[in-house]
């Protein structure tokens, strides 16, 4: 009896998730338990799959095209450290008390809220080798601009500050500034009588009271770092030129509905999974212990 009173309390709690968990069953849960399943077989989506065992990771570790992308990744994440600077810095400016903070606050999330697509072709613009606003900008000093997304060695880092760019005024910089306005102002007040200069204050106070933030935005840059990019990829440079920027998520997407190779697009999407769990486990054993709490 007592049992069935609370299965009729909490149904309209399961009523209200029923969406969410039915939405994440077909397109999150299914998917990941096919891929999973193809890793092992053969299959160009035209012809049935076909059982091949360990064969598309016998071929993943071998072929170059993937230990590419795979170093593609690693450098395009090296920005993960200056984008998390520059939001910190960024809140450290919003957080004082300052005539139309508000307005400059909303400035700096603007690109966060605007439609990605526009923002990369915005980007694709400005980094243009003949009209682009960056070249033009430098040829006012002496400076003929590369060609930015067409060139081997610029293209990265292009990808790279662009990155930078867009993410420092976004969720990071919110996290920062609610961690900032969390931190106890008498700390600082005992930093004052002390006679302790700003730069004392900001690394002995701020940092670590920040920590647990600062721990939370790297782990979740790794995982995106590793499984994103597609979008500015896919749109800026199609992962040319000559695979210079093609990372794990693109290669997988070009292996899978491109090439067909849905079979070996699965077994790298599987790795790309292993990668990802092995880096957080690894940063959460090793970062956790300069969590200050």
């Amino acid at each position: 009896m007592i049992e069935k009173k609370k299965l009729r309390e909490c149904a309209p709690g399961f009523l209200f998730i029923l969406p969410n968990f039915t939405g994440f069953m077909i397109f999150t849960l299914l998917p990941v338990c096919a891929a999973f399943i193809l890793a092992f077989y053969k299959w160009d989506i035209l012809t049935a799959p076909r059982f091949i065992g360990l064969g598309n990771f016998t071929k993943l570790f071998s072929d170059k095209a993937f230990w590419n992308s795979f170093y593609n990744t690693f450098i395009l994440m090296t920005g993960i450290p200056l984008s998390m600077a520059a939001s910190l810095f960024l809140a450290l400016m919003v957080n004082k008390s300052l005539r139309g903070v508000i307005v400059y606050r909303t400035l700096y999330f603007f690109p966060s809220i605007c439609s990605g697509i526009g923002l990369l072709l915005l980007w694709r613009w400005i980094y243009n080798p003949d009209f682009g606003l960056l070249n033009v900008l430098l040829s006012y000093v002496g400076i003929d601009g590369p060609n930015w997304l067409g060139s081997v060695f610029w293209a990265k880092p292009a990808l790279i500050f662009m990155g930078i760019w867009t993410g420092m005024g976004g969720t990071n910089m919110i996290l920062y500034l609610a961690a900032l306005q969390g931190v106890n102002p008498e700390l600082y007040e005992a930093a004052d009588m002390d006679g302790a200069s700003n730069w004392r204050k900001f690394y002995h106070i701020t940092l670590p009271m920040i920590s647990p933030t600062t721990f939370f935005i790297f782990t979740m840059s790794i995982i995106a770092g590793f499984q994103g990019s597609f979008n500015s990829v896919f749109i800026m440079t199609g992962g040319g030129p000559a695979g210079s920027t093609t990372n794990l998520s693109f290669h997988i997407y070009r292996n899978a509905y491109e090439l067909f190779n849905m079979g070996y697009a699965s077994s790298m999407a599987l790795v790309l999974f292993a990668i990802v769990l092995v880096a957080t486990l690894i940063n959460w054993k090793y970062g956790g212990k300069k969590v200050t709490y």
